[in-house]
């Protein structure tokens, strides 16, 4: 789809417009709605591409939201949600409704900031030769960033096979220069999503430098490539794309916290950061923060508590452990405890828990062997080492090595597990379960008629 280029400084009020004003007589698909943008210079391209930067760190996409939704699917009855807010007791009781508010915004923010990428890489020419690269590789960044995050959250898991006819989302490409060229589209497969966010991912990190400030860098690319590759069990890829990862940011400086709490709550990237998103009092949204602490700090009551069932998985003497205190009369993690910090998108840590798996799989030692990356892991948070290792124990050091950051659901999908019900002990959710999927928004299904709702949800 194509947007309408108009004023720059109207970016805000039309964002804001976007989300209050959702009539339903005059519903426009989200792809079909205008950003205000003006392509009419480089600096101005760069600009509009620090607004696309602002669509992804928006609460309601890589602000916390998508990491509350993957919290939520994946409680597996280790934490458990005791808000007022019914839109993520939906994910957490695994029956959401068709109107739930917050999946229809983060449908609507992400191809917002779809659209904004693509009216920049449709001027890509007009930025300075000097920046352009740098510059498209950022927008692809972006773009395959947003269409991952979709693909995991709207279609079934890539691990469910039936890959090329199971739906996912729709692949918006092109920029809309007037409303009357709005189309309607149909969902595309999981498979092409899939294949298009491979396409945009292994450009930019092409593309890409080293240094870029807490901007996208080639390092962060692979690194998200890894988790692609991972969702696609092309283990050998996701081995080699966390090694280049580990390799160009170590180069520059990033390594692992000595203390492992010291990796969180932080005003700016630490040198355990591959990519966060940048929360200031200005720019606040950190909707983890929001449901995850507590009054004390900032947060509202308490809505999330940590069970026994989850704590009980960690060996005495695990540091991460300390993550873990009683305020507001529960358990809490303090992963997400203070206001105004950054909200952490990627660790080196990972990257080291993706190559140790990889190889294990691929029977290989590219980079260190799983033995060293799993043991490098464990030392961190004052644990033994290991003398030998299966695939179950680096599977649970990864589970608990990146709890509470929107990690085990997709883990989970990947390696074709199940969840526990949250309310009844004797109800599982298989991996490809329709109930582990969102539905596609209402406002999507009543403003596109080229649209077919998920398994399950009517329509």
């Amino acid at each position: 789809m194509k947007f309408k280029n108009i004023q720059l400084q109207l970016l805000m009020s039309a964002c804001l417009l976007l989300f209050s004003c959702d009539h339903q007589l005059e519903l426009t698909p989200a792809q079909g709605v205008e950003p205000d943008i003006a392509l009419g210079s480089s600096t101005a391209i760069t600009r509009v591409l620090t607004g696309a930067y602002s669509g992804l760190r928006n609460q309601e996409l890589l602000g916390g939201r998508t990491i509350l939704y993957a919290e939520m699917l994946g409680a597996n009855n280790e934490i458990r949600w005791e808000g007022t807010f019914n839109q993520p007791r939906e994910m957490y009781n695994k029956s959401i409704f068709t109107n739930n508010s917050y999946i229809t915004n983060t449908w609507l923010r992400a191809y917002s900031t779809i659209n904004t990428i693509n009216n920049v890489l449709e001027v890509i020419d007009r930025v300075n030769e000097s920046d352009r690269n740098r510059v498209r590789g950022e927008a692809l960044f972006l773009r395959g960033a947003v269409y991952f995050e979709l693909v995991k959250l709207y279609g079934l898991p890539y691990a469910a096979g039936n890959t090329e006819t199971n739906l996912a989302v729709p692949i918006m490409l092109n920029p809309t220069l007037a409303l009357e060229e709005v189309t309607f589209d149909s969902r595309n497969t999981v498979e092409e999503v899939y294949q298009q966010v491979l396409e945009d991912l292994e450009t930019a990190e092409s593309l890409l430098p080293e240094s870029n400030g807490f901007f996208a860098r080639n390092y962060v690319a692979s690194a998200l490539l890894s988790r692609v590759y991972l969702q696609m069990e092309r283990f050998e890829d996701a081995r080699d794309a966390a090694n280049r990862s580990i390799t160009v940011a170590t180069e520059n400086g990033k390594s692992l916290i000595d203390d492992y709490m010291s990796a969180f709550n932080n005003p700016a990237d630490t040198q355990e950061d591959l990519f966060a998103i940048q929360v200031n009092a200005q720019d606040p949204d950190n909707a983890m923060h929001l449901f995850y602490s507590t009054p004390d700090f900032g947060g509202r009551d308490g809505d999330v508590t940590i069970l026994p069932t989850h704590i009980n998985q960690y060996e005495e003497g695990d540091e991460r452990l300390e993550q873990f205190v009683e305020r507001a009369g529960e358990i809490r993690t303090d992963k997400w405890r203070d206001q105004f910090r950054n909200v952490k998108v990627i660790r080196l840590a990972e990257m080291y828990l993706t190559r140790a798996e990889a190889n294990f799989r691929e029977g290989t030692s590219v980079g260190a062997t799983p033995l060293e990356d799993i043991n490098r892991i464990r030392a961190r948070v004052n644990l033994p080492a290991k003398s030998s290792l299966s695939l179950e124990e680096i599977l649970m050091e990864r589970k608990l090595e990146l709890a509470h950051e929107g990690h085990y659901i997709h883990d989970i999908k990947r390696t074709r597990g199940e969840i526990q019900d949250n309310n009844t002990d004797d109800l599982q959710y298989n991996y490809d379960d329709p109930r582990m999927v969102l539905p596609i928004p209402q406002r999507e299904m009543d403003a596109n008629p080229e649209l077919v709702q998920n398994p399950g949800y009517g329509g």
